[in-house]
């Protein structure tokens, strides 16, 4: 049986999220989703590749609020996950409301980490937590953009 974290997980200094008020410096934007019959599988919960979609749902979320999907569309950008590392916790149900809290929590050179936790809204169990690693690409090359000058700024105003 999976356990809700109490502390944090070894090597990643994340301590669960449990209201929409961040736990830190750092800033959480909060996405919620109702589970509907759709999402379900046969075991009627909802299906470990749901969490993915729900997680890209509450991520374009983030950036809208912010204008950074603007930004980056005017600039010739695209916002590329290069990586996902998810733990399943436990299920989530038809009708549960899902709180999804996404925030920035690192930026490299070529590459950011986003912190994203779901967690059933009436109760903040956390259902799923994942580390999603992106990178910025230049459309006009098709490569990484390096994370400097105003893209730099542009990510540092989403984890504040």
């Amino acid at each position: 049986m999976l356990s809700t974290p109490s502390a944090p997980r070894a090597g990643t200094g994340f301590l669960p999220l449990r209201t929409s008020e961040p736990s830190n410096a750092i800033m959480s934007h909060l996405t919620e989703i109702k589970v509907r019959g759709y999402h379900l599988d046969l075991y009627r919960h909802v299906n470990n590749a749901r969490y993915l979609e729900f997680l890209e749902e509450a991520r374009w979320s983030l950036l809208e609020s912010r204008a950074t999907l603007d930004y980056l569309q005017s600039n010739g950008y695209a916002f590329v996950v290069v990586n996902i590392n998810i733990n399943y916790r436990r299920a989530a149900s038809m009708e549960d409301i899902l709180a999804i809290f996404t925030s920035v929590e690192s930026i490299g050179n070529r590459s950011c980490r986003m912190r994203q936790q779901v967690t059933l809204k009436a109760s903040d169990t956390v259902i799923a937590d994942a580390d999603v690693t992106f990178v910025i690409v230049d459309t006009r090359t098709e490569k990484a953009a390096p994370l400097e000058g105003e893209l730099r700024a542009m990510l540092e105003r989403m984890m504040n």
